[in-house]
């Protein structure tokens, strides 16, 4: 549980995928560190500002987060790119900046899911009462949930 001055885990993945970036950048090759790798490091900072956002502003936290997973998405077409036009130095540096990637991804997307659908638990808090999800019933066969 992180507090309202400790920063949550999505954002320390931001900055790290931030960091990482702006340093595979500087082992691009000069055509692409110019062209290629400016787009990188523009996109990784709109990613990591983003995400700074929509954890402070609560009012607008859902369209944030949303735009959020929109911008994470098309961090990675960009990191593709680079990876197609041979920017990086190594195959591992782009997997390591992929895999960051697709955490940070993996996190913006439960965010999302999260503040888009309420669960039954604080269904309540919404103003609207719901049931808990039935799990069994006495009428199960024996042989199903062994």
């Amino acid at each position: 549980m992180t507090s309202r001055f400790q920063p949550p885990p999505i954002i320390k993945a931001a900055e790290r995928l931030l960091l990482e970036i702006e340093q595979a950048v500087r082992q691009f090759p000069r055509y692409h560190r110019y062209a290629v790798g400016a787009d990188l490091r523009k996109q990784a900072m709109t990613v990591f500002s983003h995400a700074n956002r929509a954890w402070r502003d609560r009012a607008r936290q859902g369209e944030l987060v949303g735009q959020l997973v929109w911008d994470i998405d098309s961090l990675k077409q960009h990191l593709q790119l680079a990876k197609l036009l041979h920017a990086f130095n190594s195959f591992r540096r782009f997997e390591m900046l992929m895999r960051l990637a697709v955490e940070l991804g993996a996190q913006a997307g439960g965010w999302n899911r999260r503040l888009s659908t309420p669960n039954a638990q604080n269904a309540q808090a919404n103003g609207v009462a719901q049931r808990g999800q039935k799990l069994s019933t006495c009428a199960t066969p024996a042989g199903v949930n062994p």
